[in-house]
């Protein structure tokens, strides 16, 4: 007898999804004789959300179509919910897997559970024990959790903060983080400079400082210290570039064009795709940033990373030496940049370095761990298989101890 093939949806509605979820779309389609996988797409981020499931060759199963413009966080929560019901009423899936702590991973595991659906969630467990920092993506993670029922937090860490909530840990599998997959397959793709929105930019002779920041806590005042800081450090080092794709929020581009738009060496561009974005961090010098994804990418290219955030929920890489956290203020970010382009001492400290995030294997630690579950295996995945960083943190985030 055949065994009943288990329906697994993956669904993604935003940039860092799609990234973080398309290599373990890949994982579980290699396992076909296990598994039915079916790819859905909200629409959360349109145009961005696009371009990354064209480098990735996915293309959506379902495409839920939810974004409006100028959209409340409140419409798109309920648009995701209310529509991600009559989705897996018509699909059925057994499994729902979710990525992160978006808007899209939060209302449809919401959904899921109403329907019965069990839910995965890839990258469970981080925690900036600050409910408005980030603002709302640590709610979203914490409530996603009471909702799921297997866990693939990347890090131990992540996993001890899950054991502190109630979580059984028979349901985690500790699996790195798949961003690292994802940006070391396309590390090995050929990539043309003179071919690229990169081409007029003068690396030569210069030390690029890379600069994202689009966070909605980052807003206002504190984009206004970042953009100032930039100003500072430019009229101060005569060989810094900065290279700063700016975010498409009018809130972003509004305060970051009226303070640099006409700043000498400062590169303002439009957001770049990620194959784009990752040649671009191999080619600078230090990296300032509110992102999550770019705090576990910068340490695998070994670029000192600089937090421009009052906490972070990603604590193993400031643990390890490779970043520090060092808020909006514009003198610090004045300060800690100005550490690394004179002191080699404490720059070549943070370039250097196990990445604590992950290893490129992720996405087939959560593939056979899914197969596990659908055979109904005792175990996700035996301990041994589970992801071992070389540098294991001495304290967790906030002080708390490892369980």
């Amino acid at each position: 007898m055949i065994p009943h093939k288990k329906r697994i949806a993956v669904i993604m509605g935003t940039r860092p999804e799609a990234i973080k979820m398309s290599p373990v779309v890949h994982a579980l389609k290699k396992r076909s004789g296990a598994l039915e996988t079916l790819v859905i797409s909200t629409g959360q981020h349109r145009q961005m959300l696009d371009q990354v499931l064209s480098l990735f060759h996915i293309t959506p199963d379902v495409d839920m179509h939810i974004m409006q413009p100028d959209q409340t966080l409140a419409d798109l929560t309920a648009r995701v919910l209310v529509d991600s019901r009559k989705v897996f009423a018509e699909i059925k899936p057994d499994l729902l897997l979710v990525q992160g702590d978006t808007t899209t991973v939060f209302a449809a595991a919401l959904a899921a559970f109403y329907f019965r659906i069990r839910v995965g969630h890839v990258e469970a467990g981080l925690r900036s024990h600050d409910l408005y920092n980030p603002f709302p993506e640590e709610l979203n993670r914490r409530l996603t959790s009471t909702v799921t029922d297997l866990y693939f937090p990347p890090t131990l860490l992540a996993r001890n903060n899950l054991l502190q909530e109630g979580m059984r840990l028979e349901q985690a599998v500790v699996t790195g983080n798949t961003v690292i997959d994802a940006l070391y397959s396309l590390l090995n793709r050929p990539y043309s400079l003179a071919d690229s929105p990169l081409k007029d930019i003068p690396f030569e002779g210069h030390r690029v400082l890379l600069v994202t920041s689009h966070r909605r806590e980052s807003l206002g005042e504190d984009l206004a210290h970042t953009c100032e800081a930039i100003k500072d450090l430019v009229g101060r080092f005569p060989d810094l570039l900065v290279v700063y794709p700016v975010h498409l929020n009018p809130n972003v581009r509004g305060t970051v064009y009226e303070l640099l738009a006409n700043v000498p060496r400062v590169h303002l561009l439009d957001p770049l795709d990620y194959l784009n974005f990752i040649n671009l961090m191999q080619r600078s010098y230090v990296i300032l940033t509110d992102s999550g994804g770019v705090q576990e990418e910068a340490p695998s290219l070994h670029k000192p990373l600089l937090v421009i955030r009052r906490v972070t929920e990603r604590p193993e890489a400031f643990e390890a030496g490779l970043s520090r956290v060092i808020g909006n203020a514009r003198e610090n970010i004045v300060s800690e940049v100005s550490r690394l382009l004179t002191d080699k001492e404490a720059y070549q400290a943070m370039s250097t370095g196990a990445n604590p995030y992950g290893d490129g294997h992720a996405s087939e630690r959560i593939a056979k761990a899914v197969v596990n579950w659908a055979r109904k295996k005792p175990a996700l995945l035996s301990e041994d298989a589970q992801f071992k960083p070389r540098y294991i943190p001495k304290r967790l985030h906030a002080g708390r101890p490892l369980i």
